[in-house]
């Protein structure tokens, strides 16, 4: 297993977690010493959250302050569907948290290397390279310095209910495509839905998009971005590109996806599939976890999403979240203490259990069975996964232009080659 993951894991970024209840807070500044009044040391932490359950950056913060006593960690989560774009601000005028959860790689706005590039990212200690998967090191590191270090190991696929599935009639989980859809109108007529989209934001359009290309693009080609990036292969020319784009097409015409899927923002999410009535969503596999939570009798399994042909099952998994340190912070000892905490046995599995994604190292001994990873363990132990295709996409505005796209073929406005079209323009602007 380590030799595929390793050989494999060349790209990976960060994408949303798209569940329900965003709470807007805003990031606090920086300024001051490693330590606050009374001899206490004390620093901010800045991450993106989407729901009001326990959050693993939080849980880390607490475990930690709880193990050091003179340490005050000031939490500061933005809305998930603004973090980019919030703590670019916040970078650029100076008031950003200490410790920034960033994403490996470059096609996000808190992306790693484009953070790196720009000036915003200190580098890190040895403890951060040591646990950089080999193979993705490029995704951390910028001007040979190691300016962030993973925390998880994500599976990105289709989160089902099993016990809501088997509720409506659904006995098995669809081998192909066509199975799928064909169980769509039933769903219909019960007033429940395959799938539920948060068709009103963009990380979750671009989520769907991106898992049902693993396997119409990425199962044959997982080197497609790299002959994107040499210029001999376009979005608009890759046969890919355009199936992953046409299947959306066919599931919504099909009513697969929820009633006014189009305007659902990420709560409708939460509500349809822990109320049964959408069997899952294209979603990390550490939501599964937090879905459970909010209703324990669903029985989450995290699915790839079926071939058109029924073919080899394929997913996106990847490393796709990490610590920096803002390199503006008077705080960086104090930071760096506690990155080192994060990379140690307690908190690389604090982190695993809190969020559901698999932990970042160790993954070849972890239980399989009984978790809801267990319909997937044979994929990852082939190989058969690529990480999320806009890692090293060059900026933000490709992975933009197809969140942008998939709300516009759910709307009409836009059609498939315009899409594509639009993303190629964007990568080569």
């Amino acid at each position: 297993m380590s030799h595929s993951r390793n050989q494999r894991m060349r790209l990976s970024a960060a994408l949303a977690l798209p569940v329900a209840g965003v709470l807007a807070l805003t990031g606090c500044a920086s300024g001051g010493g490693d330590t606050a009044g009374g001899g206490a040391t004390e620093f901010s932490l800045t991450y993106a959250t989407s729901n009001n359950l326990e959050n693993p950056y939080e849980a880390l913060a607490t475990a930690y302050m709880e193990a050091n006593p003179d340490v005050k960690i000031t939490l500061n989560p933005q809305p998930n569907d603004r973090y980019g774009e919030t703590l670019r601000t916040q970078l650029q005028a100076g008031n950003a948290p200490d410790v920034i959860q960033t994403a490996p790689g470059s096609g996000q706005g808190q992306a790693v290397l484009s953070l790196g590039e720009a000036g915003f990212l200190a580098p890190l200690g040895e403890t951060a390279s040591g646990i950089i998967p080999d193979g993705s090191e490029a995704l951390y590191t910028y001007e040979d310095q190691v300016l962030a270090q993973p925390v998880d190991f994500t599976v990105a696929g289709f989160v089902y209910s099993n016990a809501s599935a088997e509720a409506a009639g659904v006995t098995s989980y669809p081998a192909d495509t066509a199975e799928l859809i064909g169980k769509c109108g039933d769903l219909t007529s019960q007033g429940k839905s395959m799938i539920v989209i948060a068709g009103a934001a963009g990380p979750n359009t671009g989520m769907t998009a991106m898992s049902i290309s693993a396997t119409r693009v990425y199962a044959e080609t997982p080197d497609w971005n790299e002959q994107r990036a040499a210029g001999d292969v376009t979005f608009a020319d890759s046969q890919g590109w355009k199936d992953t784009l046409e299947t959306i097409i066919e599931l919504k015409d099909a009513g697969c996806f929820q009633p006014g899927a189009e305007g659902a923002g990420f709560d409708v999410i939460t509500n349809n599939i822990t109320q049964g009535t959408s069997l899952g969503g294209f979603l990390p596999g550490s939501s599964a976890n937090e879905l459970a939570e909010a209703n324990p009798d669903l029985d989450f399994s995290i699915e790839p999403f079926p071939s058109a042909d029924g073919g080899k099952p394929y997913v996106l998994a990847s490393s796709n979240y990490s610590l920096s340190i803002n390199a503006a912070s008077e705080k960086q000892e104090a930071a760096q203490a506690f990155l080192d905490w994060v990379a140690g046995d307690e908190g690389a599995k604090l982190f695993s259990d809190v969020s559901g994604a698999l932990p970042v190292s160790g993954i070849e001994s972890y239980e399989f069975e009984g978790s809801p990873y267990a319909s997937v363990e044979q994929v990852l132990t082939d190989g058969s996964y690529t990480p999320l295709p806009n890692s090293l996409w060059p900026n933000q505005a490709v992975y933009d232009e197809l969140s942008k796209g998939v709300q516009g073929l759910f709307t009409g406005q836009t059609t498939v080659d315009g899409v594509l079209s639009a993303m190629d323009a964007a990568w080569d602007s």
